[in-house]
């Protein structure tokens, strides 16, 4: 459903008060994370912790994958800076922050606790977030638009176990080009983008979550799920994927102007179509927006 006015759990002055103290923090609107992948070696945990302590938001929406449920059933890790995170989203909730949780595939035990609140922080099946000028996007980790996870799990596991076994090669490729000067580089994201299947693939879902959009008579969609961050058009409706935790390091932002960026971490680097601009910390903390929020369970 559409609130009509501010939601009875949305921040409110205390909580605006709380996000103006923290110094030094870039502040927006809303922030959306997902495909943190805690629990696994590939989650790049320092790089998260850092980007949570360095921002502040109204609204923080956590669109699924943030728990790896899957590799933990398979081989348990959990480093206590996986610890970290976690407490650190906890503080931000109760501090004033509206936090909704949208489980993905990942960690899909818990959508069974869709409609219930942990931790001031809310379980929700989807969410409907308005942004500033008024547009209503579904939020939605996107994996149930997933031709794969709906119709072969199984292969969807195989493909999780060859992912985590090009994340390993790509640390040993990497540490080889360091030792030469040479920058980061995705081998998984080059192949995402260099084999067919793979981009056909990607095409298909974003065209089956713009679909959606549509037929619910809303104006886009925010997602995670495939790893590949982007603010675009697709087929009229306004497509939002916030990216990942293990190979981009992105986040989506709304900020208090009402702009959807995608911001790259931690070169504070924010991508909003061709034009990107670096962000800078605000001055001088704005008045917190309400951020208009309705969740469904």
């Amino acid at each position: 459903m559409r609130s009509g006015g501010t939601p009875p759990d949305a921040p409110g002055a205390q909580g605006a008060e709380a996000l103006a103290v923290a110094p030094a923090a870039h502040r927006y609107r809303a922030i959306f994370l997902s495909d943190t992948h805690l629990g696994t070696p590939g989650c790049q945990v320092e790089a998260l912790l850092d980007f949570l302590r360095r921002t502040e938001s109204d609204a923080l929406y956590l669109v699924g994958d943030i728990v790896d449920g899957w590799q933990l059933k398979r081989r348990w890790y959990w480093h206590q800076r996986h610890n970290d995170v976690i407490q650190k989203v906890l503080r931000k909730a109760r501090k004033g922050t509206h936090v909704v949780y949208v489980p993905g595939n990942h960690d899909e035990a818990a959508r069974h606790y869709a409609g219930v609140s942990f931790g001031d922080i809310r379980i929700a099946a989807e969410a409907i977030h308005v942004t500033l000028d008024g547009r209503r996007l579904l939020v939605t980790h996107g994996d149930l638009f997933d031709g794969v996870i709906r119709c072969a799990k199984w292969l969807a596991l195989v493909g999780d176990v060859l992912y985590t076994f090009t994340l390993k090669l790509n640390q040993h490729v990497n540490a080889l080009r360091g030792r030469f000067g040479l920058p980061y580089w995705s081998l998984s994201r080059f192949l995402k983008q260099r084999v067919k299947n793979a981009v056909s693939y990607i095409g298909a879902f974003e065209e089956a979550l713009a679909a959606e959009a549509r037929r619910r008579g809303l104006d886009g969609v925010v997602c995670g799920h495939i790893h590949k961050a982007e603010v675009r058009e697709v087929d009229g409706m306004l497509y939002c994927n916030d990216g990942d935790w293990v190979e981009s390091l992105t986040a989506l932002v709304e900020t208090y102007e009402g702009e959807l960026r995608i911001l790259h971490w931690p070169l504070l680097e924010v991508a909003a179509g061709p034009t990107a601009q670096p962000v800078e910390p605000r001055a001088t903390p704005r008045q917190a927006a309400t951020a208009h929020t309705a969740c469904a369970s």
